[in-house]
């Protein structure tokens, strides 16, 4: 690795960025070496991705200095321009196009031709050449991209970027959809990068990841650069706390009181493509984990809680009475609330302003938009929403404007505000920082405390172990297994998650554990496959 001292490969000195009266990005200055991971770190909003924007065309800074190998990038620079200059990116959504062959993706940015035409011969010995560099030298270049792994399209778009000598790479959250093998393979590509003087700029909400690859870290808060520091002069917590400015003590919330009667119940529930019912209850004040690889029916099983999927029989109760759930209306009318795994696509409404994103299922109790409630409304928002910590300009923003993590604390206001009787949560903490979920976790807690039945899928297996008073293992759409707060290990949850594990064990008791692990942030195995 070159020398942070030695002349940088990017520097932005004095770089600004405002949208509105939002401030994105105030005066940053970073240095990237030649051959380094430079690794960036921040909570949500705290203006990484505009940072991200700005060095690769996709929006133009409102002013300061932009020099790639000493050579000044015009203010309104272009996304091909920024390719020119050597910046390449591979986002956590991937833009690879699905129906086209891997070739075809290879070469989106220069067809070689003769003739007029596409030559398909010199097209896929490019591509082998391509995925030779990133280890997929046996990937046959006509097989489409939608046959691929998550995994392995990651690979091949790494493999374009470097096909257009990118002398830096961005790493936008690229292990997020990865299970544990496949992000440690990513990140050994990455070191290799490294080791063939290739610059990285990793941004990753996943500490461990930090401290297994970066070389220096720059940590932005509110828009402006707190420090940058070799990765090595940190441990957790103190990233942490140069990230969020506060010190975290504990993660997790400590002890709640124990859980009161039945508030939610799934009687012989059978959501379409479940071999056999399912039975389930949750009481109220009691958080209870529902654990799996993915693909074994943990998010059908909320969905077709909520009336999202369709079921084909048994029973739904809430507080004794049985819930007609035939849609998402019906449910939310019997006091359901699901946060979807998907925020973009499932949960929340683009076109419309923060405000009106966490008012939107609550429009009974606050009158609709067409009548003068402002008031009331604006009320219950600042209500739903304290302790959240959203990030906003002003409430009257689109949600669009929101960083990921502030987006997904939007939907927690939202559910928060209906005075729901059940939470049903997929993945609540998915691309969120560590202090926002800390903020999380504490809202979570409350809500338990004031009666709600809570259930909780994710990947993140220290979450379901620190947050629950109770795990419920999924396995090939069957419930295998109930593991009190007391007996729930990393170990013993994927032994039965496992489609290797033991036969289903008899379901256990569902009082909470006296106490709950609170680590900042540990490295562990994560429950996706795929």
């Amino acid at each position: 690795m070159a020398t942070p001292e030695s002349s940088p490969l990017v520097s932005l000195r004095g770089v600004g960025k405002s949208y509105r009266a939002v401030t994105a990005l105030a005066a940053v200055d970073l240095d990237i070496a030649p051959g380094e991971v430079h690794c960036l770190a921040g909570e949500n909003g705290a203006g990484k991705s505009t940072l991200i924007k700005v060095l690769t065309g996709a929006v133009a800074r409102d002013g300061g200095a932009y020099r790639v190998q000493g050579r000044e990038m015009r203010a309104h620079v272009t996304p091909a321009e920024a390719r020119a200059a050597g910046i390449g990116v591979v986002y956590q959504e991937l833009s690879l196009m699905p129906e086209l062959t891997v070739a075809s993706n290879l070469s989106m940015f220069g067809m070689p031709a003769r003739a007029g035409w596409v030559d398909r011969r010199r097209q896929r010995a490019q591509a082998r050449e391509m995925l030779a560099r990133v280890g997929l030298a046996e990937l046959d270049p006509r097989t489409r991209v939608s046959e691929l792994t998550t995994a392995t399209r990651q690979l091949v778009e790494i493999a374009r970027v470097l096909g257009h000598d990118a002398r830096l790479v961005v790493f936008d959250e690229p292990t997020t959809a990865l299970s544990a093998q496949e992000a440690d393979a990513l990140l050994a590509r990455i070191a290799a990068l490294r080791d063939e003087g290739v610059s990285v700029l990793y941004v990753t909400h996943r500490l461990e990841e930090m401290f297994a690859v970066g070389d220096r870290v720059t940590v932005l808060r509110d828009g402006r650069v707190v420090e940058t520091r070799p990765v090595s002069d940190y441990d957790e917590d103190s990233l942490v706390q140069s990230m969020v400015g506060r010190r975290i003590e504990n993660l997790y919330p400590g002890e709640r009181p124990d859980p009161g009667d039945v508030r939610l119940e799934l009687r012989g529930l059978r959501p379409a493509g479940f071999p056999a019912p399912v039975d389930l209850t949750v009481r109220r004040g009691e958080v209870v984990g529902l654990a799996g690889l993915l693909g074994s029916g943990r998010t059908e099983l909320l969905r077709a809680a909520f009336g999202a999927d369709p079921v084909l029989g048994g029973e739904i109760l809430v507080d004794g009475r049985r819930v007609n759930a035939t849609s998402p209306r019906a449910a939310a009318r019997a006091g359901l609330g699901l946060l979807p795994e998907d925020r973009k696509e499932s949960g929340l409404l683009l076109g419309l302003s923060i405000e009106k994103n966490v008012a939107i299922a609550s429009l009974p109790r606050t009158g609709t938009f067409g009548v003068l409630r402002r008031r009331r409304m604006r009320e219950q928002v600042t209500a739903a929403s304290a302790g959240l910590r959203i990030k906003l300009g002003d409430w009257s923003d689109p949600v669009s404007s929101l960083s990921g993590g502030n987006q997904q604390k939007t939907l927690v206001a939202r559910w928060r505000a209906t005075g729901a009787k059940v939470l049903l949560l997929d993945e609540p903490t998915k691309g969120v920082d560590v202090g926002s979920k800390a903020d999380i976790y504490q809202v979570i807690a409350e809500l338990a405390a004031d009666g709600l039945a809570i259930v909780v899928v994710s990947s993140y297996l220290p979450e379901l172990l620190g947050l629950c008073d109770r795990v419920e293992v999924v396995r090939q759409r069957r419930l295998v297994g109930s593991l009190p707060a007391a007996e729930a290990t990393e170990e013993a949850v994927l032994r039965l998650a496992s489609p290797v594990g033991p036969a289903a064990a008899p379901p256990a008791a569902g009082a909470p554990a006296a106490g709950r692990p609170g680590p900042a942030e540990p490295s562990a195995p994560s429950l996706e496959n795929r």
